[in-house]
């Protein structure tokens, strides 16, 4: 009995799903996503080449900055295979082992991701509410420990999901509801009881995304109370302004991550089209959008790049 359970286990196989009632327009969709893709790679690879080249960059804000684009990159790596290899190839299909290779990365780089928009939340609360200690505070040796913590956390949480859906067997639908693994999407084709796994999944959202989300909130309160009581509407402005690449890169990814994470947990059919969007949103915008608004808002980080390309 269990060598047909065994046999039934590694012949499974998802089907993956592309936005449907689109057909008509599909190379054009691929075309978007190879330059969705080509925009993230390109961009953050930038960001990188830039920070690791120049000393002057060698400062907190902009390590953190390079922390989430090598994030940002392991997102889109992650995804591109699946992606592409369904609109450019109609590669619809991924074995179990793959499936969960890919949910694995996908999840612990959105959790590193946002851990790493909570450390930049901290160093702008240091930079705003304590800046006489901030070169104190933030050293390179404390930096790194952080940045250690970020992924031993999350790779720690998340390493038990391959694990867990491991140990069933998928009797249901095989049709995934995106161009890519998903833990609750994978979690849901099983043919046994999963509320075990529900629990977990719950539990590490509310542990990384939840408790950050909340952590991000409270430095900003710190931070507005802080600038609202400085007396020059100059300097007050002057001091918020280093905050909006955060804020843009923090609504981005939090919005689009919670609100995928409801559209699972409720189950609303009607709203699949939305789902895949959303998911679309999710993973693909801001490793795209991100070292755009930083290289916008930061003239030190412009200067450098246009500086780089111009010789």
């Amino acid at each position: 009995m269990s060598a047909v359970n065994d046999t039934k286990f590694n012949s499974a196989v998802f089907l993956l799903t592309k936005i449907p009632g689109q057909e008509d327009i599909h190379l054009w969709i691929s075309i978007l996503f190879c330059l969705v893709y080509v925009i993230s790679i390109v961009g953050n690879s930038v960001i990188l080449f830039i920070i690791k080249t120049d000393p002057s960059l060698h400062e907190p804000m902009y390590i953190f900055l390079s922390m989430l684009a090598i994030t940002d990159l392991g997102l889109s790596i992650s995804t591109m295979p699946t992606i592409l290899g369904i609109y450019l190839f109609n590669s619809r299909g991924i074995s179990l082992n793959a499936c969960f290779a890919q949910l694995f990365f996908i999840h612990s780089l959105s959790k590193i991701e946002s851990s790493i928009l909570l450390l930049m939340a901290f160093d702008r609360f240091i930079a705003i509410c304590n800046p006489l200690r901030y070169a104190s505070i933030l050293t390179l040796p404390r930096i790194a420990k952080m940045g250690l913590v970020v992924v031993l956390r999350s790779v720690a949480l998340i390493f038990p999901l391959p694990f867990l859906l491991k140990r069933f067997q998928y009797c249901r639908d095989n049709v995934l509801s995106h161009s890519y693994c998903l833990y609750s999407e994978v979690m849901k084709a099983a043919c046994s009881d999963f509320i075990v796994n529900s629990i977990y999944g719950l539990c590490v959202k509310i542990l990384t995304v939840g408790l950050d989300s909340f952590l991000i909130f409270l430095s900003y309160v710190m931070i507005l109370k802080t600038v609202l009581s400085i007396a020059s509407q100059t300097e007050c402005l002057r001091a918020l302004n280093t905050c909006v690449s955060h804020l843009c890169a923090v609504l981005l990814f939090y919005i689009s991550d919670i609100g995928l994470a409801a559209i699972h947990r409720s189950g609303n059919s009607s709203s699949h089209l939305f789902q895949i969007l959303l998911g679309y949103v999710y993973l693909l915008v801001p490793p795209m959008i991100n070292p755009i608004v930083y290289s916008v808002k930061s003239k030190h980080l412009r200067a450098r790049i246009i500086k780089a390309f111009v010789k």
